[in-house]
Order: structure tokens, then sequence, then C-alpha cells
């Protein structure tokens, strides 16, 4: 079963092979998606922002540690705060919810799901017996292409490209397949931010593969990640 709702400024998909309902996903993810949007003058972020918070919640806590770890680990190129100084604790808050709302589905008896945030996708056992999830890697600069599909079990893959054009000189895509989505996503906007020196950087975090396009649309990869690779575009 699956179906689609627009939560965490996302798309959301969730496919469950198991016949188990997905609405406690969605009702999780709902629920963060209402703390941690700082599209929502409401969430806990906006209201952090205001100084109206007398204590930080745990939960927040948490995803604004898991931004300051990465924030000090790239020297700043990684930040909560955009460039207008917003606090958008972003990848971070999403791998945390997606990581919440998999715990749901999971103490609902499924082993065998897809999650699908916009792109960002953690996929968890098999779609059928013997056969993985697949998992297409967004071309940069055509939305309607992709440029390699991996084949994964429990796994995250994040991707980060250009809202409008490809950086000078850095990067114009950066997937990265991890564990789980938190690690996945924050260390794809790291690298992204870091330009060339990011796809070297990512690959040497623990666990982390990593497939990159440059501004030259020249493919860089972790070698261990060809035997994930069902089909490369050229």
């Amino acid at each position: 079963m699956s179906r689609v709702e627009q939560l965490l400024g996302r798309p959301v998909s969730i496919e469950v092979r198991d016949g188990v309902p997905a609405d406690g996903a969605y009702d999780c993810l709902a629920e963060l998606d209402r703390r941690f949007n700082p599209g929502l003058a409401d969430s806990q972020v906006c209201r952090l922002e205001r100084g109206e918070l007398a204590e930080l919640p745990v939960d927040l806590a948490e995803v604004l540690g898991i931004c300051a770890y990465y924030e000090r680990l790239t020297g700043g190129a990684f930040s909560a705060r955009t460039p207008g100084g917003r606090l958008d604790p972003g990848p971070a808050a999403l791998g945390w919810a997606v990581r919440r709302a998999a715990d749901r589905l999971r103490a609902g008896g499924s082993a065998n799901f897809c999650l699908n945030a916009g792109g960002d996708v953690l996929a968890v056992g098999e779609p059928e017996p013997g056969r993985p999830w697949l998992v297409g890697i967004r071309h940069p600069e055509l939305a309607d292409r992709v440029c390699a599909v991996l084949g994964v079990r429990d796994l995250a893959v994040a991707t980060r490209v250009p809202v409008e054009r490809g950086p000078d000189g850095g990067l114009l895509a950066v997937s990265v397949v991890a564990a789980d989505l938190v690690t996945a996503g924050v260390v794809a906007a790291a690298a992204y931010a870091l330009g060339p020196d990011g796809v070297s950087w990512a690959d040497s975090q623990p666990g982390c593969l990593v497939f990159a396009v440059d501004a030259e649309h020249v493919v860089h990869r972790s070698a261990a990640l060809d035997e994930l690779i069902v089909v490369e575009v050229s």
C-alpha cells in the first residue's frame, strides 16, 4: 500500500509490503512536521527563534545537536542556519523524523517498506523476496531523468541538487548512501556545501558511499558503490 502526503516541506510517500497500515507513520511525520517545520509560525523551531520556549524540548535538542556536530566537523560548511540567518535544521530534522516513522512501522510489524521524502529514501527489507528496492539518483539538471539506479536493502539514500543552477566550480549534485537517513541527508548536504572537496570528505565518513557530479559533468563515486548500481545512465 502507498499514498502521498505533503509533510516536512516535501511530498512523502510510504510503500509497505507487509500489509501493515502506514497511518501511524504518517501521523508521526505530521506531528514532527508541526514541531520542526521552520515554515510554520507555531513550530518549536520558530518559537525557539523568538525566545518563546522556557525549556528546549528533548527531541529538538537532539536534532540541533546533530546539526552542531556536523557544523564543527565541516568547519561551518554545514549549518542549521540559512544564509539569511534563519534557523532551519533541514536534513537533520527530516532524517530524524523519518527514523521515528520507521520505528513506528517496525513496531506495527512491518519489515519491508520504503519511505520516500521528496527523493530522500529509506528502504527497509525487500519489496519481494530476493529483490532489492530500486532507488533512482536524480539527474542534477533534468528533473525527469536519473543518473543511476541503485538496488538497496536496509539503506538510506539522500541527494542534494541545486534549486536553480549548479554552483560555479562546485558540485552539480551529490548523493550519499548510509544506514540511516539522518547520516545520509546531513552528509550529503555537508558535502554539497563543501564543493569538490566534499566528495572525498563524504567518502571518508564511516558507513557512507557517495555518488557526485561536478560542474564539468564528471561523475565521482565510491568504489564500493558499484555493487549497488543496477543501471547507470551515461
